[in-house]
């Protein structure tokens, strides 16, 4: 979407929730709040509606209150408060509806309040960002369960589960590799201010461009070959960085993907 078109839809779905009583507030999130970056032709719309309570619900079940509504290709409810929407012009929207109570369950980084009539959204979502930006992840716990998804997805692999083989590994296992790496732990140097809190693999490779390019090739490579590499990448910037780490099982591990390889020929 041209960005003059994406500024006018995010002012008509402004204009139009505003002029409803029932709803308290309209909040931009990601790209759309445009606090650190700008849309562009790639970007959704992403957003919350603030709505007094007992009607959230309707908002959900009946989208009429979106702007061309007409227009609307496909839509789904991904979540209890949130949906997804397509436009008949392959434009996104993604959603959620709350009262200011359910506001609480939500997680954000950037956003920015569009309007509101009291300042309790305003209040409630730096607290919510805050609290989004505190979350600790257990890193000792996300390497052994990396640990454990390449093992069990190679074995699959050399059972013949190639489909399920790639699931564990690069997507279960990236997922958490991702997030190890991302942690600001030493050896991985970048501008992470520009990375999501949300989502590791939001602009990794903007951010550390050689590490994003090596992830993508290694996806390209035969299941057991990606995990072999995926190891070598951990070991090679959180051994000795990360405190406890496993040795034993990082050898185990490395060992069973060296006998799986050896197998398949």
């Amino acid at each position: 979407m041209h960005l003059d078109a994406y500024h006018q839809f995010t002012q008509d779905l402004r204009v139009r929730l505003e002029s409803d009583p029932r709803v308290l507030a309209l909040v931009a999130l990601g790209s759309m709040a445009e606090v650190r970056r700008v849309p562009d032709e790639w970007s959704d719309h992403d957003f919350f509606v603030i709505t007094v309570p007992g009607v959230q619900e309707q908002f959900r079940q009946d989208v009429s209150w979106l702007p061309e509504a007409g227009r609307i290709a496909l839509r789904v409810r991904e979540t209890a408060h949130g949906l997804k929407v397509l436009y008949d012009d392959g434009h996104v929207l993604e959603f959620a509806i709350f009262d200011e109570q359910e506001l609480f369950l939500a997680r954000v980084n950037d956003y920015r309040v569009l309007f509101e009539r009291s300042g309790g959204v305003a209040q409630a979502l730096a607290r919510i960002q805050q609290q989004s930006a505190a979350r600790t992840v257990d890193l000792p716990r996300e390497l052994e369960l990396f640990f454990f998804h390449l093992l069990l997805g190679a074995a699959r692999c050399a059972r013949g589960e190639i489909l399920s083989g790639h699931r564990f590994i690069k997507t279960y296992a990236l997922d958490e590799l991702l997030t190890l790496l991302v942690q600001g732990l030493p050896g991985v140097e970048g501008d992470t201010g520009l990375l999501d809190n949300l989502d590791p693999f939001r602009r990794v490779e903007r951010v550390f461009p050689e590490l994003g390019a090596r992830l993508n090739r290694l996806l390209l490579l035969e299941p057991i070959a990606a995990a072999t590499e995926m190891l070598a990448l951990a070991e090679a910037h959180l051994r000795g960085r990360l405190p406890a780490y496993p040795e034993q099982a990082a050898r185990i591990i490395r060992e069973r993907l060296a006998s799986f390889a050896s197998a398949r020929g």
